[in-house]
């Protein structure tokens, strides 16, 4: 598959054998998406064939396709088969009278839903629905009426239903909670069929696959294990190759060198001897790989005081609902927050309740009881879950985050720009022809400019790849000031904080402790 001069991959032959779980990975470009839709069939190869199981799960990306319907019937509607035998059943039972034709129809029918155990569909899709986290009382709903990380959920059920012979999922881990994903990997690596999955969630991949298919190079190279161990197993392939044409360039020199000096005297038959040898030694070409690590260091201008935030009592309702009951605590520098809980929790509504009226936030959030105080010198960069509402529109992006910093030079921002991996003459790129990846990337611009003394991250992992993940996880991890910190991704949660809370029922249980150490407490009670 190629687009004009770009080639994604070429001349890729591959399979994806029966119980064997894929990850799909390569960087933001290399080509992800549009593998799976050609491997769905919603693409066709430009050249080539694929071969399908009779029954294969697709996770839709459309989220409003199926707004008219039942959200149990969306479900069922998983298995295509027995979904249409069903409504082919239903416009017969309909009619007044029945002819003989219609008679034999039905019984051809009932065979087809009985063969796709149509009798236990309801009850199927409803533990499913209840896996992920849809209570019952949403089942009869139209789907419209359901938020959109809901949504995700009930098309992951559609994509599960029915024990499909082969599974593909597209980001299946956006928009679930840690419970919901923890659940995923529960069940997929319970599945029997073959799984090709494509996830930026590094604990994820680790944790379900048993393959990893890498797209880079312009084609696709599958190594045995989960993410991690891919990742050690392309970098000791590549820097093997490096080292031997580094062996062979020096023979080869050694060898030039005799020719040229020899090639006009008498040693005529070991000059030709040695220009066979080079001919020979030529090094293997290496083509050039498409990732792209980002450099991200979150410095502080200064420390902050030894407490950086007292709360007392901090109340947050809406309508008749208190989703914050009176949340006190104290806060030392240097202290890294972990927010966990289902979506919908209060998660980020406890982020901005602390944060509402602090030094050098702009968030028009207010709480509705409670002190919270900020200690001294306290400088908070805000990473909200919407990055793009605090981007002005109508502007280029080296002007944007020239407003915030006025007295940085061009050469500054560039750098800044560059470490993020936006090319040079990207600087000129206007705000709103941003991508969801690069808004992420512009804001930790921002964020590094700024050099704030104590960061608040609203799930900033959205929208970037694993590469741009990892790196923000280590920078987290070297930052010496105070985080906040709400996210779905296992292993920043884990490698970041010293300290959970976690949200649930709208009360909020403050573990000192690593998420790991967490989890242990809970398995045990």
């Amino acid at each position: 598959m190629r687009y004009g001069a770009k080639i994604l991959f070429e001349d890729v032959s591959t399979v994806f054998q029966t119980g064997r779980r894929y990850g799909l990975t390569g960087p933001n470009g290399a080509g992800k998406s549009t593998f799976m839709k050609i491997l769905t069939g919603e693409l066709d190869a430009q050249k080539g064939t694929v071969h399908r199981p009779k029954r294969v799960g697709v996770l839709s990306q459309d989220q409003f396709a199926f707004d008219a319907y039942r959200v149990i019937d969306t479900v069922i509607m998983g298995n295509r088969p027995l979904w249409v035998a069903l409504e082919e059943r239903e416009r017969l039972y309909e009619k007044a009278e029945l002819t003989d034709d219609d008679g034999m129809r039905l019984g051809e029918l009932e065979g087809v839903v009985a063969e796709n155990d149509g009798y236990s569909a309801e009850s199927d899709a409803a533990i499913l629905l209840d896996g992920l986290d849809i209570p019952e009382s949403l089942h009869d709903r139209k789907m419209s009426e359901l938020q959109g990380g809901q949504k995700v959920r009930v098309l992951l059920a559609q994509a599960l239903f029915g024990g499909p012979e082969g599974l593909l999922l597209d980001e299946p881990t956006n928009h679930l909670d840690l419970e919901s994903i923890h659940w995923l990997q529960d069940f997929l690596n319970r599945y029997q069929g073959t799984l090709v999955v494509i996830s930026h969630d590094r604990h994820f991949l680790n944790s379900v696959t048993t393959h990893t298919a890498d797209i880079d190079y312009q084609t696709i190279i599958t190594y045995t294990g989960g993410y991690d161990e891919m990742v050690l197993a392309k970098t000791q392939i590549r820097s093997r190759i490096e080292s031997q044409n580094a062996q062979r360039e020096k023979k080869i020199d050694q060898l030039k060198e005799f020719i040229a000096r020899f090639s006009a005297g008498t040693r005529s038959s070991q000059v030709t001897s040695r220009k066979k040898e080079v001919e020979r030694l030529q090094t293997s070409d290496l083509a050039r790989s498409n990732i792209a690590r980002p450099f991200i260091r979150f410095e502080m201008k200064r420390p902050s005081g030894k407490h950086a935030l007292e709360a007392k009592g901090v109340v947050k309702k809406y309508g008749d609902v208190t989703v914050i009951p009176g949340f006190t605590c104290s806060i030392s520098r240097g202290e890294k927050i972990g927010i966990i809980g289902r979506n919908g929790s209060g998660k980020t509504t406890i982020l901005r309740s602390l944060i509402a009226g602090a030094p050098g936030v702009t968030d028009d959030f207010t709480r509705d009881a409670g002190d919270v105080e900020w200690g001294h010198e306290v400088n908070i960069g805000y990473f909200p879950q919407d990055p793009r509402a605090t981007i002005q529109l109508g502007m280029t992006i080296i002007d944007w985050l020239r407003e915030h910093d006025p007295q940085a030079s061009n050469e500054e921002l560039r750098g800044l720009l560059g470490q993020m991996l936006f090319a040079r003459d990207e600087a000129t790129k206007p705000t709103e022809a941003l991508s969801g990846g690069e808004v992420a990337r512009l804001v930790f611009c921002r964020l590094m400019l700024q050099k704030a003394n104590v960061l608040v991250f609203d799930e900033p992992t959205n929208h970037l790849d694993l590469e741009s993940i990892n790196a923000l996880n280590f920078a987290l991890q070297k930052f010496d000031g105070t985080l906040f910190l709400v996210t779905h991704d296992h292993d920043l949660l884990e490698e970041t904080a010293t300290r959970i809370w976690s949200v649930n029922n709208h009360q909020i249980e403050d573990f000192r402790g690593t998420y790991d150490e967490f989890q242990a407490q809970v398995a045990v009670a």
